[in-house]
Parts: structure tokens; C-alpha cells; sequence
């Protein structure tokens, strides 16, 4: 069994979704988890004891599985969030993303980076309504197409209390 499709599994067998692995220098693994998109509402953000329920079976399983690391870091992926799978897409409808292309797409004047809100996919199409020189306009693209997207932060500073 691969490495991710093992952390996967364990990640999801305690009620998570595996956003992303990552290896860092030093023999760091780092794992992105979020709560899965019917629980996000309810449970709200990942905390620390969410972390350390996660770093708990998953060093066990690592070391069971034999796989090799100096240090693990169980981490939430943030307010600017990977989306990667059309579930996420869809997930994320009515947010504002930004999407990096892998390459550009016909009549977009080479043009790679976008930022603009994420309309839901259908299909293998996932559209992204971004503001041109020209006004409104839409990019279709799939995930074949796409390079990385992540989240933009919306942070609301008003919202405190004195």
C-alpha cells in the first residue's frame, strides 16, 4: 500500500479527510487533515486535540507499516485551504479561489493565474468567474488543467468585540 493511500485510510478510518502529505527536509512528514464536508458545518475548525488524536494512530500505523521518518506534524491546511478534487470543488462553490494552470488554455493570452469565485462543477467542468479587463468572465477548465488552487482567506477583523 502507497504512503498517502495508507495515511488516507487512517486519516479517514477516525473521521477526517486527508487534505495533503507533504515531506519537509529533515525527515518531516506533514499531514493536512479536515473534518469532511458534511462535519465541517457542525464541528467547526480543526483544533489541536483533533492533531493530536491524528499524530497518536497515525504513528502507530507508521511505525507498524514500517515507513520512514524523523518527525510527525498533523496540521488543519488553513484558511488558505488546497482544493484538489472536484468534491472539493464542489465543496467550495461561492468562494473565492485562486487557480495556477498548468498551462494556458486557447484565447487566454497565455495567461495562467486566475482569482475569482468557484461556480459548482458539473461534470469534469469546473468553472471560476473571474473579473477581466472587459468586465465578468468565466474560465472552464478541468482537472486535467489545473496546476494547484488554494483558498483565499476571508478574514473578518470587524466582527470582534471590544
Amino acid at each position: 500500500m502507497q504512503q498517502f493511500e495508507l495515511i488516507a485510510k487512517t486519516v479517514s478510518g477516525l473521521g477526517y479527510e486527508l487534505v495533503e502529505v507533504e515531506r519537509g527536509e529533515r525527515g518531516i512528514l506533514r499531514v493536512y487533515i479536515d473534518f469532511t464536508a458534511a462535519d465541517a458545518a457542525e464541528k467547526g475548525p480543526i483544533t489541536v486535540e483533533d492533531c493530536a488524536t491524528v499524530s497518536h494512530q497515525l504513528s502507530h500505523v507508521l511505525t507498524v507499516e514500517n515507513v520512514n521518518y524523523e518527525r510527525l506534524e498533523i496540521s488543519s491546511p488553513g484558511l488558505d485551504r488546497p482544493v484538489r478534487t472536484l468534491a472539493d470543488f464542489a465543496r467550495f462553490a461561492g468562494c473565492e479561489c485562486t487557480v495556477k494552470l498548468r498551462v494556458a488554455l486557447p484565447g487566454t493570452a497565455d495567461r495562467k493565474t486566475y482569482t475569482g469565485v468557484l461556480q459548482a462543477p458539473e461534470g469534469e467542468n469546473i468553472a471560476l468567474e473571474f473579473e477581466s479587463k472587459d468586465g465578468p468572465a468565466l474560465l472552464e477548465f478541468t482537472l486535467a488543467d489545473l496546476d494547484k488552487a488554494r483558498l483565499v482567506p476571508q478574514v473578518d477583523f470587524r466582527s470582534r468585540k471590544a
